[in-house]
């Protein structure tokens, strides 16, 4: 059985203390840390608010297991603008893999997010390659997985399907660049989700486990959208995947993250018990 992570993005309006708290109370095994403000965000950790988190952490007993930092909406996104910008871009997000290991997390996730619509097919690959064999360079030195996400066309037009992975590891070879799998982008585009696993096989390290509204990529309480997501968390629970999965409630919950925190993994568990 694999374990199952809370995502702290929802926690964002909280209290810093309620996410560790909740994930204690509601029986998550570990927490997947969203890297933004007021809670997590690389420099301000850098700056020394690493240290009650890391007090949060041992407090409770709760690992961080993952550190996603935000990076593919604005101010930073490595596929998009001038080299300068893609350069400050990757200084950032080094600075977030050196956070990633101070807090003990085991890898780090990263999403190649829009290219613009000028930009060729080339000039894409081009420019994720380059910015991967930076990014997993780093992360070896620090001894944190780097983590490649795929995302849905309306966040992405670089990097949304399993073969997007499978290119990207025939390009960059690094022991410490690995796949994972949200369930959302490929249900939305009629792409086989569990051709992840057969396609990707050790490579693949990683799974976001919402459900879906099948129109876009909110992110939604599992059981609670329009996936055969019963059959889909049995099918992943039969197969001898020995990573680990996130239920990652974005921002669809803010108002009240710790009631949908607590339903979802419920409801999961449930699932998984039948």
């Amino acid at each position: 059985m694999f374990e199952i992570g809370l995502f702290t993005s929802g926690y964002q309006r909280s209290n810093i203390e309620d996410m560790f708290a909740d994930a204690k109370r509601f029986g998550y095994d570990f927490i997947e840390l969203w890297g933004g403000r007021p809670h997590a965000y690389a420099p301000d950790l850098a700056a020394g608010e690493i240290d009650e988190i890391i007090r949060l952490r041992d407090a409770y007993g709760v690992d961080i297991r993952g550190y996603t930092p935000e990076h593919n909406a604005y101010p930073y996104n490595f596929m998009i603008g001038s080299e300068h910008q893609r350069e400050d871009a990757v200084r950032y997000l080094k600075v977030c893999l050196d956070q990633a290991r101070a807090l003990g997390s085991d890898f780090m996730l990263v999403s190649p997010a829009h290219a613009g619509y000028e930009a060729t097919h080339d000039q894409m690959r081009e420019r994720l390659y380059r910015t991967m064999e930076e990014l997993s360079g780093h992360a070896a030195k620090v001894g944190v997985k780097l983590v490649v996400e795929t995302l849905t066309p309306e966040e992405s037009n670089v990097f949304k399907c399993a073969n997007d992975l499978v290119d990207l590891f025939e390009h960059v070879d690094s022991d410490y660049l690995v796949g994972m799998l949200d369930v959302v982008p490929p249900f939305l585009q009629q792409e086989q989700i569990m051709s992840y696993f057969t396609l990707l096989g050790e490579k693949l390290y990683h799974l976001h486990i919402p459900d879906s509204n099948g129109v876009d990529a909110t992110h939604l309480v599992p059981g609670e959208g329009v996936m055969p997501y019963r059959e889909l968390v049995q099918e992943i629970r039969d197969l001898p995947f020995e990573g680990t999965a996130t239920i990652e409630l974005v921002t669809n919950y803010l108002s009240e993250p710790r009631l949908y925190a607590r339903r979802s993994i419920e409801n999961l568990r449930s699932m998984l018990a039948e």
